[in-house]
């Protein structure tokens, strides 16, 4: 008796586990359809590849390029497409890189079982303690690289460059640093607790910054921060900032997912 009401009640919980999964993979099918319909329906909206008469083809890069300069005070006409009249977009692209270095925590992590001495152990072998040659020179070049990517960040809205490139450009002097120098002594500035303080605050920053600049814009409200000079390192109002705040992402992004990559994530 006992034994059949065992074989009874695991059959019901079976039954009722596939019951959950065949519904799962239904609204699976339909989400999945759902959306390839809204992505067919958008792509039918936009216009014919070339065609000169659309707005979009004429107009809207005919005002960035002739009233740019003006409106946002950037030199760099496509600094000022990306982090003045398209920033949201440009922000929906810095939360893609945070998540995606989430993502890559998540498959990668470290397993908590495996002890500690075994995981640095395995590190070991792709630190250079012994290489005097390669910690003498990543002395003068690392600085070198971490200057040459601020430069980028600051000014590129006056020439060519901007976050994305000085953020790359950091994030590869971080690289160079950690293989040089290793770990424990990168840590002493990049650690995880940085790296979450770094992305959040700038992540957070930039969205107060630009819904304060669309709000006031989409009112009629005149702004506190005004566009400058052209050509003076502070003429393009929030932009400067805003490159900041993409360089650090970008860069902690480069160095998060390297390490997750070479060790399964940050010692501290």
């Amino acid at each position: 008796m006992r034994l059949r009401r065992s074989v009874s009640r695991r059959s019901r919980a079976m039954y009722k586990g596939s019951r959950i999964q065949t519904l799962y993979n239904l609204l699976s099918i339909v989400f999945t359809m759902l959306l390839i319909g809204i992505l067919l329906y958008t792509v039918s909206e936009l216009p014919v590849m070339g065609d000169a008469l659309h707005p979009a083809n004429n107009e809207v890069a005919a005002h960035y390029l002739v009233h740019g300069a003006r409106e946002t005070g950037a030199l760099n006409a496509v600094t000022a497409m990306i982090l003045d009249y398209r920033a949201f977009d440009t922000l929906g692209e810095l939360c893609v890189l945070f998540v995606s270095a989430c993502s890559v925590y998540i498959l990668l992590r470290v397993d908590a079982s495996r002890k500690e001495e075994e995981v640095e152990a395995l590190d070991r072998r792709y630190e250079p303690w012994n290489d005097v040659i390669l910690s003498k020179a990543f002395l003068f070049l690392v600085p070198a690289v971490f200057l040459f990517g601020i430069y980028i960040t600051l000014t590129g809205h006056l020439s060519p460059g901007g976050g994305f490139s000085g953020g790359a450009i950091i994030g590869a002097g971080l690289l160079l640093y950690l293989n040089a120098f290793g770990l424990e002594n990168t840590e002493r500035f990049m650690n995880r607790i940085r790296y979450r303080r770094l992305n959040c605050g700038a992540l957070g920053f930039y969205f107060l910054a630009k819904g304060y600049s669309f709000f006031v814009g989409a009112n009629d409200i005149k702004s506190v921060i005004s566009v400058s000079d052209q050509g003076n390192i502070l003429s393009a109002g929030l932009i400067m900032p805003l490159n900041v705040c993409v360089a650090i992402v970008v860069s902690t992004t480069v160095y998060a997912v390297y390490l997750m990559f070479r060790k399964g994530g940050f010692n501290t």
